[in-house]
C-alpha cells in the first residue's frame, strides 16, 4: 500500500472506480448496504457461481470496502463504511436523472412531426 500512497489522487480514484466496475461487485455492495449478509444469502441474489462470488468478495475485501467475519461454517460480510452505501445512492440519483433525460429526448423525437428538420 506504500506505493499506492505515492500515486496522484486521481489515479487512486480511477483504481477505486475500476474496483466498482463489475456488476456482481455492485450488487454485493447494494446488498451489504441493507445489512450484513452471509455468503449463502448473497448467492441467489447476485446470481453467480460460488467460486466467482468468492473472487468478487476477495477483490472488495482487498480494496477495503468490505470486512469478513467467520461464524461457524459461514462467513458474514459487511461494509467497512456507510459512505459506500451513500456512494451507491448518489450513483442511483445520477443515473435516474440521466435516464429521465434520455426518456425526455425520446419523447421529443416522437412528438416532432415527420419530415421536419431536426435541430
Amino acid at each position: 500500500m506504500v506505493a499506492q500512497a505515492r500515486q496522484p489522487l486521481y489515479r487512486m480514484k480511477a483504481d477505486f472506480f475500476k474496483t466498482l466496475g463489475h456488476p456482481a461487485r455492485i450488487r454485493v455492495l447494494e446488498l451489504l448496504s441493507e445489512r450484513e449478509h452471509a455468503v449463502s444469502e448473497m448467492l441467489p441474489e447476485v446470481g453467480i457461481e460460488p467460486a466467482n462470488l468468492s473472487q468478487q468478495l476477495a477483490i472488495l475485501r482487498r480494496a477495503g470496502l468490505v470486512t469478513a467475519r467467520r461464524e461457524g461454517l459461514s462467513v458474514t460480510y459487511a461494509l467497512t463504511s456507510p459512505r459506500v452505501a451513500e456512494l451507491l445512492g448518489v450513483a442511483r440519483a445520477i443515473l435516474t436523472g440521466v435516464v429521465a433525460g434520455q426518456a425526455e429526448l425520446l419523447e421529443d423525437d416522437v412528438a416532432e412531426p415527420a419530415g421536419r428538420a431536426r435541430r
